[in-house]
């Protein structure tokens, strides 16, 4: 058996997936219970040490307490969600309104998470054929950021029915900065044993073995998985 001692312990192993496993898109379950400044500084910090291409580091955080910001963003949430649903129909477009999808007023904190498009000047080492990498980059600071809020038992939800250009100019953002995940935290009454979505049936997850390719597309992978 290959071993690396580079390895972490197995308790903290058993951690890191159990954060994996158990991290939830939370919209229903806040507590109005308050993020002690020090837990919100790890959760940030977890963030801004994601990898990024070129190390251009494009994220900003907008940590968003104020009432009134919150209900602007409400706002516009409540017409783009109107808009989706009429995407559905019959069954389907009821089953999507019955679906808590936000949790914008219920969280105690809202955070927007920015890519700041312009960062690292015109030539960002490994962004020269693959442009959106400032976007994927900053996606990896969510996730970080994701996983140390399931460690400290805080729910995370992401809210992405929502205009950007309309919340570029409600957090005045500059016009080089994008809006790229608006997030609702806070303290949960409880995680749920499966994703709200899958829940409620609206989907399900997909066999790992359904997604796996060998060397080209399509291709069983040699060794099994």
């Amino acid at each position: 058996m290959t071993t690396s001692n580079h390895r972490f312990s197995d308790a903290e192993r058993r951690g890191l997936y159990r954060a994996i496993h158990e991290r939830r898109d939370v919209r229903s379950q806040f507590l109005p219970d308050r993020i002690p400044p020090d837990v919100l500084a790890r959760l940030l910090e977890a963030a801004h040490h994601a990898p990024s291409v070129g190390f251009m580091q494009p994220w900003d955080f907008i940590v968003i307490e104020r009432r009134s910001v919150r209900e602007a963003v409400l706002a516009m949430f409540e017409q783009e969600n109107q808009k989706a649903a009429e995407r559905f129909e019959g069954e389907r477009q009821a089953h999507y309104r019955s679906l808590k999808l936000q949790g914008i007023m219920e969280s105690p904190l809202n955070l927007c998470i920015t890519c700041d498009r312009s960062r690292g000047g015109p030539h960002v080492l490994g962004r020269n054929s693959m442009v959106d990498t400032d976007l994927f980059s900053t996606c990896l600071a969510v996730q970080n950021l994701w996983l140390a809020a399931r460690v400290e038992g805080i729910g995370v939800g992401w809210v992405s029915i929502l205009d950007q250009e309309q919340l570029s100019k409600a957090l005045n953002l500059p016009d080089h900065v994008y809006p790229l995940a608006y997030l609702c935290l806070g303290y949960v009454s409880e995680f749920l044993d499966q994703p709200e979505l899958e829940a409620k049936g609206w989907r399900s997850r997909l066999p790992l073995s359904e997604l796996v390719h060998g060397d080209q597309w399509g291709q069983p992978l040699a060794s099994g998985l």
